[in-house]
């Protein structure tokens, strides 16, 4: 079966700057990537590439099999049938919702236009704004129109330039979901841009981290999540620290925590320095536990508190606690680590830059 998306040893420089640097990867067809990664990481240069607005400096784009970029020549962006959504939406202030939609569709019969745009309004909830202005609507809704009018024709790719960006906070994931849904009912492959892990959690079938135009991990969120590539992914993702720890033997690392265990064999000898990710997830807030750490901030998170815990030996790690549990700040709460997997590295990844 022939990919719907495939990047070949890709890289992009703007004028003579390198941007991207030989990223490979692949899209099957209705999938949903998202490109995570910081400002300026190359992201947004990568999906401008493959919309057709900027060239690769060498290897090759191929859409539905078929070659659409190389070093010197590029098929033109409106034979790609590829829609993009920008992060200002850019709707087309003198048309309403209903024509907004249909911008795209002028080739097709009146019928199959107007039954396109009611099918898509049904999709994303907005039967009732077809009418309206887009100066008229919430942040939430001009997405959703921009969305519809980039679907509408069916492209076979459809990129999404942080989206959400405009969004309250609390409406990202929401709104992700939603919009995830609609996309796979469309079956619509998709690769969106962000810098907010959650959004790419709720949304992407995969994903990939980028840090300097270096493609540096491209798989599903569990696996992202888990079993993170390198030192660099594994900060990135999870809101998670580092513990300086010592192999005791294949299974067991010593730390300031204690005696943690994996269920995966270590590659590291008994006796080697190394670093164990600890995520929030796993440090316990237990009252009859022996081991305590200070309380030095904390982050409402409605039924959570994320916590900031300081050790004994000043190192801080992360804890989410249910909120009825409100410690102030400079207690000392009981905690236990609770793991079955450990992810580690050796022990200066874990700080290199």
């Amino acid at each position: 079966m022939t990919n719907a998306l495939e990047l070949k040893k890709v890289s992009v420089a703007l004028e003579t700057t390198p941007i991207v640097h030989q990223i490979d990867l692949t899209l099957k067809q209705g999938d949903i990537a998202c490109l995570l990664g910081p400002s300026g990481c190359g992201k947004t240069t990568l999906l401008r590439a493959i919309a057709g607005f900027e060239p690769v400096s060498s290897g090759q784009i191929l859409i539905s099999g078929e070659k659409v970029s190389q070093a010197g020549w590029q098929l033109p962006v409106e034979k790609r049938h590829v829609g993009m959504v920008f992060q200002d939406y850019a709707l087309f202030p003198h048309m309403n919702v209903r024509d907004n939609i249909a911008f795209g569709l002028r080739a097709f019969k009146s019928a199959q236009r107007q039954r396109r745009v009611e099918e898509l309004a049904v999709m994303l909830r907005i039967t009732e704004l077809l009418d309206a202005w887009p100066h008229r609507l919430s942040g939430g809704q001009q997405q959703r129109v921009a969305i519809a009018r980039a679907m509408a024709p069916k492209p076979r790719i459809l990129l999404l330039d942080e989206p959400f960006a405009s969004l309250d906070v609390e409406l990202r994931e929401e709104i992700a979901r939603e919009i995830r849904t609609v996309l796979k009912s469309d079956g619509i492959t998709t690769i969106l841009v962000s810098h907010n892990q959650f959004e790419a959690f709720a949304m992407a079938d995969e994903i990939g981290v980028m840090r300097a135009g270096v493609l540096q991990q491209w798989s599903p969120a569990f696996e992202l999540y888990h079993e993170p590539a390198n030192a660099y992914v594994a900060d990135f993702v999870g809101e998670g620290v580092f513990l300086p720890g010592t192999v005791v033997d294949a299974l067991h690392v010593q730390t300031e925590l204690g005696l943690l265990g994996t269920d995966q064999v270590l590659s590291f000898s008994a006796g080697t320095r190394i670093s164990v990710l600890i995520r929030p997830d796993d440090v316990i807030h237990d009252d009859d536990s022996a081991a305590t750490a200070k309380v030095v901030d904390k982050a409402f998170r409605g039924s959570q508190f994320l916590y900031t815990l300081e050790l004994e030996s000043g190192a801080r790690i992360l804890s989410l606690v249910p909120s009825h549990h409100a410690h102030g700040k400079h207690t000392q709460i009981g905690i236990k680590v609770e793991m079955d997997h450990l992810v580690v590295f050796p022990l200066d990844a874990s700080t290199a830059g």
